[in-house]
């Protein structure tokens, strides 16, 4: 697994939105928005594994994404079959790590297959630890988690003294990655819209105006470089107030 440099998140997650408006805004479907941003996504995957950071984790479809309109859904699955089907070779060849993050129970076989075999391919890979968070949905994680630790404990398998924040956080979709350090939104919205709740709780939070299809490598080193001028306290009181 990669490490941050030069005090650079281990991870960062981001929450791309604004296809629909970068569509809108350009007079086009906004099917053509969803398709600039892959190329936005694939730019981002490459500039995150360049600078040397160890987990990007992206929301690419919430569980909420299924109520927009049947014709959209069924283009951004299909977008996804082909986006994998394009550059999974090269995603292994550049030693990324690909894992699905979400509810796979509802989902087809086809799709299955498709992330079942992204896994595989690049299982053993050491590089970029890429999280695509499809069909995520935050709440649903984490009642899926408690769920299961309540199993364990009526099954006698665990006591309830056992429920700690570390068992709980061990039965997340994102386990084993560390909890994000940064998380970017693009698009203006200020809101975690169901991303990584319990897992974003000490999060750096970056927004910009910019929507996803325009955020390149120029746009992600600004959020980079605003992380770095920030004082991480984690409910501490700050260094220099210490010590006056």
């Amino acid at each position: 697994m990669s490490t941050a440099k030069s005090g650079l998140p281990a991870h960062v997650a981001i929450i791309m939105d604004g296809n629909g408006r970068w569509a809108r805004r350009r007079a086009m479907p906004r099917y053509l928005g969803h398709r600039q941003g892959v190329k936005a996504l694939k730019t981002a995957v490459r500039y995150a594994s360049r600078r040397g950071i160890g987990t990007l984790t992206v929301y690419a479809f919430s569980t909420e994404n299924w109520r927009r309109p049947k014709e959209e859904v069924d283009f951004l699955l299909d977008l996804m079959y082909k986006t994998f089907v394009q550059e999974i070779e090269e995603l292994r060849r550049e030693g990324v790590r690909i894992r699905l993050i979400g509810e796979r129970t509802s989902l087809s076989p086809d799709v299955l297959a498709i992330w079942d075999n992204a896994e595989k391919v690049t299982a053993e890979n050491t590089g970029l630890n890429l999280n695509v968070a499809f069909n995520y949905g935050g709440r649903t994680e984490l009642t899926r988690a408690v769920r299961e630790l309540v199993g364990q404990a009526a099954r006698g398998e665990i006591s309830v003294e056992d429920i700690t924040e570390e068992a709980l956080a061990r039965q997340l979709y994102t386990w084993p990655s560390p909890d994000p350090d940064l998380i970017i939104r693009t698009g203006g919205e200020y809101r975690l819209s169901n991303f990584l709740l319990w897992q974003a709780a000490y999060s750096e939070l970056y927004v910009t105006e910019v929507l996803w299809p325009d955020f390149g490598e120029r746009e992600f080193e600004e959020a980079l470089q605003d992380y770095l001028r920030r004082e991480r306290r984690f409910g501490q009181v700050p260094q220099k107030e210490q010590n006056s």
